[in-house]
């Protein structure tokens, strides 16, 4: 059975999508506070991690940051404060994914299934390959990034998009098609989150990334991944 830690001072709430994420076969245990929720974060050996940004002892958003220093486990941000400028911030120190309250259980569902199904590793043919990019590695089966043989860390999420800019090196990839690749959903063109990521995995991959090697930006295109990163420039630099 899937296993979920919520963390989140509204109890009726989480009793609620305890009972509708149960009837779906997972077991979701509550914490109340940042305390006594990250305790059973770093403790417990969870799946996936939902996680409210207001809470009465402290800030999601550094309880997150918390998490992500001890764990990689996936965490899915639910919150009222729906500004963009939370969501991207938390995306920024390690979120996985974002759900605005109030929101539909059958969206947290989907969101999640998606959320375990990256960790997965997709598809049994690809989890047994090392992509290998001059001093980058990209481990499928273990899940792992290293340049120069060092381990780079990435959310769920971020290694899922860099696998699928990796998979298709050479070959400029939209925000939507990358998005479509590791949600199953249409990203709309508005959205900037796709950005946030490429962002974070840039500065856990390239040697500069303020002038990125690895992966570049097509301005009005998308984004590309070189083929060759250690011996040339790229085709393009961008943000």
């Amino acid at each position: 059975m899937t296993r979920l830690l919520m963390i989140e001072d509204d109890c009726a709430l989480a009793e609620l999508v305890g009972d509708y994420l149960g009837r779906a076969g997972m077991k979701l245990e509550h914490r109340a506070s940042a305390e006594t929720g990250l305790a059973a974060a770093v403790r417990g050996d969870y799946d996936a991690i939902l996680l409210d940004l207001m809470l009465p002892d402290g800030d999601g958003l550094g309880l997150c940051r918390d998490i992500r220093a001890r764990s990689d486990v996936p965490i899915l941000m639910l919150t009222a404060r729906g500004e963009e400028a939370d969501r991207i911030v938390g995306l920024e120190i390690g979120a996985d994914d974002y759900l605005p309250k109030p929101f539909n259980p059958r969206e947290l569902l989907a969101r999640l299934r998606a959320v375990l199904r990256r960790r997965a590793g997709g598809s049994e043919a690809a989890a047994g390959e090392t992509l290998r990019f001059g001093r980058l590695a990209i481990d499928r089966a273990a899940r792992r990034v290293l340049v120069d043989g060092e381990a780079r860390p990435l959310t769920g999420h971020q290694f899922d998009l860099l696998c699928a800019l990796a998979e298709n090196a050479g070959r400029v990839l939209t925000r939507e098609q990358l998005m479509d690749r590791v949600r199953g959903e249409a990203l709309e063109a508005y959205d900037r989150s796709i950005d946030v990521h490429i962002s974070r995995i840039r500065a856990a991959i390239e040697d500069d990334p303020g002038s990125p090697r690895r992966i570049v930006t097509l301005r009005g295109a998308g984004y590309l991944f070189t083929r060759s990163q250690d011996e040339a420039g790229p085709e393009d630099r961008g943000p």
